[in-house]
């Protein structure tokens, strides 16, 4: 089974800390094999609020994606990411196809 980010986050209010996010972020998903899969119109928003992103990054597994989240080099991209919006992380197994 493969692993999963889904991120689900605000409109970005900082553009700045969100292409440093996308600098740092693509060493990182290269040494973990990630694939990122942005979706390309606005989410419809049922039960949520400030939703106005969602991202699903797929990892070859669940230990990978856990494995990414916890690299020191994350950590420092994660501050980035975090400064450019708010967001919510779920890590999860599965198989989207």
């Amino acid at each position: 089974m493969k692993g999963y980010w889904l991120i689900i986050g605000t409109e970005i209010s900082d553009q700045e800390a969100q292409a440093e996010y996308g600098r740092l972020w693509k060493p990182i998903g290269e040494k973990y094999q990630a694939r990122t899969n942005p979706s390309k119109t606005p989410p419809l928003l049922k039960e949520a609020r400030d939703a106005g992103r969602v991202l699903v990054v797929e990892f070859p597994s669940l230990e990978a994606a856990k494995a990414c989240y916890d690299d020191p080099a994350y950590e420092e991209a994660k501050r980035f990411a975090l400064q450019a919006s708010s967001r919510v992380l779920l890590i999860f197994e599965g198989d989207l196809g």
